[in-house]
């Protein structure tokens, strides 16, 4: 097997506003694996938010570069418990993993879905995210989509913009990126107008959702306070919903492993992303029969993808079929 990599400029089609603040590329890291003329892809992508620097990433690499290029062809779970082993940080061993993956079923030519016997039709439909702005642009955004879900970022509780935005009739999210108080929370909550949004993400900074009560009118979702899988059972009280992201919690095989016991403890499951292209997209599309809520709009929002594979078209899943993840590189 043989590991090579780059980095890759994604390009937003538009300045992003969120609570954390304001950009218009991201870069990002493209895993390769090769094995007898076949090609698996993975990506990670660096985040502000989770001081990612890919430079890190690289010498890592280059540390752990003979011992992954030495190993056999295996099941991908038994690969992933080898990369257990190498003390990656989750994003890097996210595009390991789904790299792996997407090699695996193109050697094996089967699908990924088709591998782990997962549902591949009667999909979710995906949100797009609206950027933080005035209500106006974020309106006009809307009223001008093909899209019929939307994930309206805000910065702070306006609850004037909060009715304003339940009076549209439309199917709305709100994601504050952790810029809701206390007192805000405990207002939202306690409304039963609230109910009107499909969920609530990420209400509080990290570490401080006990304010948070999953028996009130808000659908609360939980994205940075959950990481991985150890991360469900303490916030079971608080919160109704997760969003799953591949990088967050390290790839493929952990997400499913967390979808399963999220499903346990009685949790409504979203499979989200940060800005990626289709490489990093269409492994989280493959997850898509498995939950109740899907956010994949990242490969939607650069003007720059690299790859082909699956997609999201006006909100619908578009599942590729093809052998592993389907990924292949655009020339």
């Amino acid at each position: 097997m043989e590991l090579n990599y780059e980095i890759k400029v994604l390009q937003l089609k538009e300045t992003f506003s969120i609570a954390y603040g304001n950009y218009d590329k991201r870069e990002a890291l493209l895993i390769e694996l090769s094995h007898q003329n076949h090609k698996g892809y993975g990506e990670c992508v660096a985040i502000d938010y989770y001081q990612i620097n890919l430079q890190d990433f690289i010498l890592k690499i280059k540390e752990i570069q003979s011992k992954i290029e030495a190993q056999n062809m295996i099941h991908p779970k038994d690969f992933f418990k080898f990369l257990q082993g190498l003390n990656l940080h989750a994003f890097l061993q996210s595009a390991l993993d789904c790299a792996y993956w997407d090699l695996f079923g193109k050697l094996e030519n089967k699908s990924f879905t088709d591998i782990n016997a997962l549902p591949s039709e009667n999909l979710a439909d995906s949100s797009i995210t609206i950027s933080a702005g005035t209500f106006e642009n974020q309106v006009r955004k809307i009223e001008q989509s093909s899209w019929n879900k939307f994930k309206i970022k805000c910065k702070g509780l306006d609850k004037i913009y909060v009715e304003k935005l339940l009076q549209l009739n439309r199917n709305i999210a709100l994601d504050s990126n952790a810029s809701f108080t206390a007192e805000d929370c405990l207002w939202i909550q306690e409304t039963p107008e609230i109910k009107g949004f499909s969920y609530l993400e990420q209400p509080r900074p990290i570490n401080q959702y006990q304010i948070l009560n999953k028996n009130g009118s808000a659908n609360w979702m939980a994205d940075e306070d959950c990481q991985n899988i150890d991360s469900l059972e303490k916030l079971v009280p608080y919160y109704k919903s997760i969003n799953i992201k591949l990088m967050k919690c390290g790839g493929l095989t952990p997400a499913l492993e967390m979808i399963g016991k999220a499903r346990a403890l009685n949790y409504k499951i979203m499979i989200g992303c940060m800005t990626e292209s289709t490489v990093g997209i269409s492994a989280a599309c493959t997850l898509t029969g498995l939950v109740d809520f899907v956010d994949l709009d990242g490969a939607n929002l650069i003007s720059n993808d690299y790859a082909t594979g699956s997609f999201v078209e006006n909100g619908k899943i578009i599942l590729s079929g093809k052998p592993g993840l389907g990924l292949e590189l655009k020339k």
